[in-house]
């Protein structure tokens, strides 16, 4: 009779964690996951310290973020807070691309935009872009790493937008504070 009582007690407090907190918000991980391009490459060690998952790769372009960010969500492997700085590599930042990424992320968690400082003609729409994206999502944010490092220069190597090793601590401090 015991037994019984037990599991029926911890059935009624399953359903009762569900009820209130709902499936998504109960088996959301805690902590960071960061995405993100050559640039994000460069500071993974500094990131991965500040207890960033990171996933950064050459040239990644932004589209290339929404099946990551629906792949690990349906595994159960996003985190409350995602980290995307994409849009380096020439490529137009799509506004659905945007879109997709804060609605498969869902109200649960923050979607965290970091803009760019690269010296190219594209880095004024492109920024424009990610903060449209983050003005028009509730769950989504930008991160102005543009304004913050742009009078830097020795945390940039010679082509403007790579970081040297002082700018690797440096980005990665910044965006540690702003998540």
């Amino acid at each position: 009779m015991r037994t019984v009582r037990h599991r029926s007690t911890v059935v009624l407090l399953g359903l009762i964690s569900v009820t209130f907190f709902g499936p998504a918000a109960a088996g959301i991980p805690p902590g960071r996951y960061a995405i993100g391009d050559s640039v994000m490459l460069g500071a993974k060690y500094e990131l991965t310290g500040r207890g960033f998952k990171v996933n950064a790769v050459v040239s990644r372009q932004f589209r290339d973020a929404v099946p990551i960010v629906q792949q690990l969500k349906a595994a159960g492997r996003l985190r409350k807070k995602v980290v995307i700085h994409l849009g380096n590599n020439g490529i137009l930042i799509e506004a659905t691309d945007c879109d997709r990424i804060s609605e498969v992320a869902g109200s649960n968690r923050t979607v965290y935009l970091v803009n760019l400082k690269i010296p190219r003609s594209y880095r004024r729409a492109q920024n424009a872009r990610l903060a449209a994206c983050a003005q028009r999502r509730a769950n989504t944010l930008l991160i102005d790493w543009f304004q913050y490092s742009r009078s830097h220069s020795s945390w940039f190597a010679a082509d403007g937008y790579h970081l040297t090793s002082e700018g690797q601590r440096k980005y990665a401090a910044f965006v540690a504070t702003k998540t």
